[in-house]
């Protein structure tokens, strides 16, 4: 059964809170949460959700993925730098037309999803390897198994993990260390709604009028049908997590959406993708107002017994 020492990043909001939240408060006890966020002064959230676990199931660091020194020392401030499970949670999203996305833009979201991923495992896993024993779990995204139209570089930046985390997995299999992927699909977070406001209202220089107007009067309608048809909560995502971790034989790739697995069967089932790119063509360009009526009803359908199901990585 798992327990012990958990590190996990981004714990400021969404996500990443709820996960720390819902082990630091596992009724066993089994846990001792190390939730760590770059800064500190967003901890207000956190530390009314852990309520009394604060400071006992649960600790407060400060570390940036995004900096050598900030992981080193983060990891070297704990007891004998023993971390039991790692939950690589930070992330950040990008969303438009790429003529508009500077590269600059562009490497900070590897610099974060991809990079700071790495960074934390390469600063973990020694030790684990030594003790022949821990879990690493990555956050990832169905992003990461299919692209998904004007998020190129956000879905980029989750394949480049996926695929690091494909060939680490088989390596740290030797040492007894086990390595978890979690994909969600949609999620309502602060983080989601923020991003989606944000970009409606933004200007694209450098992108034509026809792809701007593609993206915010096509794809950015059809996203939010979507989110509120088949968005999960981060509560099911951390139940997902908590469920993963605590499994005898933990599986490399976790969907926490059932609804999300016909999408990502069309790519196995045609290898030269036409399928796929076909599909998600005409779903936005040529049946948008069938796409909105089917999750209209997908939405009622949803009700509380198949979003339970959907839950479940088993």
């Amino acid at each position: 059964m798992a327990s012990g020492f958990v590190l996990i990043t981004g714990c400021s909001s969404g996500i990443g809170l709820r996960i720390a939240v819902t082990l630091a408060k596992d009724e066993k006890k089994r846990y001792h949460v190390i939730a760590t966020m770059r800064d500190l002064r967003k901890k207000d959230k956190l530390v009314e959700a852990a309520g009394d676990a604060y400071g006992k199931t649960l600790t407060l660091l400060p570390l940036d993925v995004c900096s050598d020194e900030s992981v080193k020392s983060c990891i070297n401030s704990i007891k004998d730098r023993h971390i039991d499970i790692l939950i690589n949670n930070a992330g950040v999203g990008l969303l438009g037309p790429v003529e508009s996305i500077s590269i600059e833009e562009m490497k900070k979201v590897f610099e974060t999803n991809f990079f700071g991923v790495v960074r934390m495992i390469k600063e973990v896993m020694p030790d684990m390897k030594k003790r022949r024993s821990g879990h690493i779990v990555v956050m990832s995204s169905v992003m990461g198994l299919q692209g998904v139209v004007f998020n190129d570089v956000y879905t980029a930046s989750k394949f480049a993990m996926e695929g690091f985390c494909e060939s680490m997995a088989v390596q740290l299999m030797k040492f007894n260390v086990r390595l978890s992927m979690i994909e969600p699909g949609p999620v309502h977070t602060e983080f989601e709604t923020k991003m989606m406001d944000d970009v409606a209202k933004m200007e694209y220089p450098g992108a034509d009028a026809d792809t701007v107007r593609y993206f915010k009067d096509v794809y950015l309608p059809s996203s939010i049908d979507i989110f509120e048809a088949m968005g999960q909560t981060p509560e099911d995502i951390a139940n997902c997590t908590k469920k993963v971790i605590e499994s005898s034989s933990p599986r490399f790739r976790n969907l926490t959406n059932s609804l999300y697995t016909p999408i990502v069967a069309l790519k196995y089932a045609d290898e030269t993708g036409g399928l796929s790119v076909n599909t998600f063509y005409n779903l936005l360009f040529n049946f948008g107002p069938l796409m909105h009526i089917t999750m209209s009803i997908l939405k009622c359908l949803t009700c509380s017994c198949l979003r339970r199901r959907t839950i479940s990585p088993n």
